[in-house]
């Protein structure tokens, strides 16, 4: 398999992750482990390696690493995680991320969009969609050119194939960030006045009707999972989803 870009880190020469790298992915397939499935036993064995490469650099035959952290988030990244996208899916501010073209990667932050410095290629991008559908049991092709699907972490995925989206592929990765569960939660981060979490609540207990509707990232999971948490816990409940966002937590 081809390697993405690399997170590049300014003490560590490049031919040394790549043979960390290398060493990695070959005691990943000596062990039988699914690196999607599996990270953490990914990493268990990044660390032992790097711990072993910065051992043998105290004796001068190989560099040393400099930061050891660094290059194991990087190995985990390559072998585990999505690439050169990983650091903003980890990052806890990020909320969505998205490529319209492989030179112009953007994420969101606090709702206000960034136009990060990443630049991929052509291949990358598809190979990047390759191991994100993997890890989902989805596929894209000429017959489906456009998917939804739910990564591993619980980031929604959607990507449209090249030829419908004009000259690149478009994949767009939707990070649900959970700031409330509860109506209340939402009163004390300012979203709903008492009152109407209150009038909300006895909505929900009455059985009406809501419709909740916004724009992109105008917080309707949030809020819906904050009213399902509002019904009943003897009511039953059923979700039709294709992708299974909305949490009702004191259901069975």
């Amino acid at each position: 398999m081809a390697l993405l870009q690399p997170l590049r880190s300014p003490v560590v020469p490049d031919d040394v992750v790549a043979r960390l790298d290398e060493q990695l992915r070959t005691a990943v397939r000596r062990e039988a482990i699914d690196p999607q499935r599996d990270p953490e036993s990914v990493r268990r064995l990044a660390v032992a390696l790097v711990r072993e490469h910065d051992e043998r650099s105290l004796t001068g035959v190989v560099t040393p690493v400099g930061d050891v952290a660094a290059v194991v988030a990087e190995l985990v990244a390559r072998v585990a995680g999505f690439g050169p996208l990983q650091p903003y899916l980890d990052d806890p501010t990020v909320e969505e991320v998205w490529i319209n073209s492989p030179d112009r990667v953007f994420v969101a932050r606090r709702g206000r969009h960034e136009l990060t410095n990443l630049v991929l290629t052509e291949g990358q991008v598809g190979e990047l969609v390759e191991r994100m559908l993997k890890s989902t049991g989805r596929r894209v092709d000429l017959s489906r050119p456009f998917v939804d699907a739910m990564l591993p972490a619980g980031h929604r995925l959607h990507v449209v194939l090249q030829g419908i989206a004009r000259g690149f592929s478009a994949v767009n990765v939707r990070k649900f960030v959970v700031r409330a569960t509860r109506l209340d939660e939402l009163v004390g981060l300012g979203t709903l006045t008492p009152e109407a979490a209150r009038f909300l609540e006895a909505s929900v207990r009455a059985g009406l009707n809501i419709l909740v509707t916004g724009g992109t990232q105008a917080g309707k999971t949030t809020m819906l999972n904050c009213l399902a948490a509002a019904i009943p816990g003897g009511e039953r409940v059923i979700s039709a989803e294709e992708v299974f966002e909305i949490r009702f937590p004191q259901q069975n």
